[in-house]
């Protein structure tokens, strides 16, 4: 016969495990946070040191002293910009028809629900190459603006989805059904009581989509953003380059000096990250004052 084993002793060895997964997460958690001060430690370090006006307003030089990053900040601008309004809409679109008005038990629903979910953890090169074959070479735009933005929207709209629909379910059935029962119509139930609840959700899943598509760069390579631009991006049809492919270009060179103003471009790109997320706490604060 199997000895019983005490309630006691069972709660023992949970207490016991749960203390040693809390170490590991803590030691990991710690470990984590230390690499990343180093790292930002020694960036700043290296790259404040050229980080000024002129830095911010002068264009791409092969001489460091003179090097700028503004076509680079622009087209960044530029691309980012462009695939907010293209992503934030489709996504949304797509949360709202998959929660709401789409049938639940259809084998399309849920091989649509497989695939976006599948779609989140995809390489981002993948979509570089499916943005260099469908937009680049079959749709004829060329390596520009849009074909970046629509390749960027590609690769975080699964993000978008995924947290619209969260936060689409997060609202209470209660009030759903309470705005229906009122003679409300479907559609002005979703827009005036579905999306003002979760608003908030939506667009801190939206904004943080964006702060990732801001640092890629293996895609952009793809669909031909240029490490080295002297012109300023004029519409969403003219070529253009990024931070990152520009920081990139600047680390390949054997130089410091390259080295500090590859460091700079990389105290700009966290400042725009930083105030992005920033962005996203204070939306998702006022609306969910606003919500209360």
């Amino acid at each position: 016969m199997k000895k019983k084993i005490s309630y006691h002793t069972r709660l023992k060895r949970r207490l016991l495990l749960n203390q040693i997964f809390k170490f590991i997460f803590m030691s990991t958690i710690i470990v984590s946070i230390m690499v990343l001060a180093i790292l930002v430690i020694d960036v700043l370090q290296k790259g404040l040191g050229s980080l000024d006006l002129d830095f911010i307003l002068n264009m791409p030089s092969s001489r460091p002293e003179r090097a700028g990053i503004l076509p680079a900040l622009l087209g960044t601008l530029w691309v980012i910009g462009l695939t907010a309004l293209i992503s934030i809409p489709v996504g949304i679109g797509t949360a709202i028809y998959l929660q709401v008005y789409a049938d639940k038990k259809s084998w399309f629903f849920k091989a649509l629900n497989i695939n976006i979910a599948n779609l989140a953890g995809v390489p981002s090169i993948v979509y570089g190459i499916l943005g260099l074959t469908v937009f680049v070479q079959l749709l004829k735009i060329g390596p520009t603006v849009l074909a970046g933005a629509l390749t960027l929207s590609l690769l975080i709209l699964p993000v978008i989805i995924v947290s619209s629909i969260e936060a689409i379910k997060a609202v209470p059935s209660s009030i759903t059904e309470g705005s229906l029962a009122l003679g409300v119509s479907r559609w002005r139930t979703i827009t005036g009581v579905v999306l003002p609840m979760a608003t908030p959700g939506i667009m801190t899943g939206s904004i943080l989509a964006l702060s990732r598509a801001m640092g890629e760069a293996a895609p952009m390579i793809m669909v031909g953003a240029v490490g080295f631009v002297t012109f300023l991006p004029d519409s969403i049809m003219d070529r253009y380059t990024l931070l990152p492919m520009l920081i990139y270009n600047w680390t390949s060179r054997p130089q410091d000096a390259f080295a500090q103003i590859a460091a700079a471009g990389i105290i700009v790109m966290l400042i725009l990250l930083l105030l992005t997320n920033l962005t996203a706490i204070i939306i998702r604060n006022k609306t969910q004052n606003r919500v209360d």
